[in-house]
């Protein structure tokens, strides 16, 4: 079996039900990844920066979870920031089914495991 991948998930804190959704979906047993992210309330200390950006330059790729939300959030902001800085492959996904928000310079899907999955294979 491959090494696990490891999968930062980018979100707004709002959007945390949907985090524990997509991370439960890396419980499954056949899943070669593992999903991390560094959630906090107050997304503004230099010490958090910096394990951020450790904790990114680690993961093989970066899933955002795009939502109304992400359009406020600064701490999922700089997250997507430093994932470029970093050059991480990203990609968002959906958070909701009725909720299409854009954000600049992410491509973003639909939540499927399909595109889950064929995002975490490219890594």
């Amino acid at each position: 079996m491959a090494d696990k991948k490891v999968i930062f998930v980018a979100f707004a804190i709002e959007d945390e039900r949907q985090r524990d959704f997509l991370k439960g979906q890396s419980l499954h047993p056949r899943a070669p990844f593992e999903f991390i992210d560094m959630s906090v309330k107050e997304p503004y200390a230099s010490e958090w920066k910096n394990r951020v950006r450790t904790r990114i330059k680690r993961s093989d790729g970066v899933i955002i979870l795009v939502s109304k939300n992400s359009l406020t959030s600064s701490g999922q902001k700089w997250e997507i920031q430093c994932a470029k800085e970093e050059g991480k492959k990203i990609r968002g996904i959906w958070a909701y089914k009725d909720d299409r928000t854009t954000i600049s310079g992410v491509t973003t899907v639909t939540w499927s495991d399909a595109n889950i999955s064929n995002f975490i294979d490219s890594l």
